[in-house]
């Protein structure tokens, strides 16, 4: 649904704001739930209501490194898989031996990768307490 509406969004509106006026603009949209400008100016233009919060910065860049951090270790984690499987098939093949060294290197790999996590995590937990 939301790929058909913005495919009717062919006009442009052009509007000069000062500096002064922008920064107050930016500063409710950053204070919004709206993720882009846009939605936010249309929302408002339209008189569709506007979900507010208060954002913490600190936290949101934690959930930005703890994302990071997810898709790190599912990257890993995803290597691992495949090497083991690939391990199953080759049981009786003399490719077994390299199988076996891959498997060694990614598992170092991911416990390092682990490791890493738990040192982020307490970082982050830290910090979180002492705001």
């Amino acid at each position: 649904m939301m790929e058909r509406e913005n495919s009717n969004r062919s006009r442009r509106i052009t509007v000069r704001v000062t500096p002064e006026e922008y920064s107050k603009i930016e500063q409710r949209y950053k204070n919004s739930t709206c993720r882009k400008l846009s939605d936010y100016i249309r929302k408002h233009l339209f008189n569709k209501p506007i979900t507010t919060h208060y954002r913490n910065q600190s936290i949101d860049d934690s959930i930005e490194e703890i994302v990071l951090l997810r898709n790190e270790l599912s990257a890993v984690g995803n290597n691992v898989n495949q090497v083991v499987k690939k391990m199953h098939t080759l049981k009786q093949s003399p490719e077994f031996r390299e199988w076996i060294t891959r498997y060694e290197v990614e598992r170092i790999i991911l416990s390092n990768k682990i490791n890493d996590i738990q040192n982020h995590i307490y970082k982050i937990s830290n910090k979180w307490l002492q705001s």
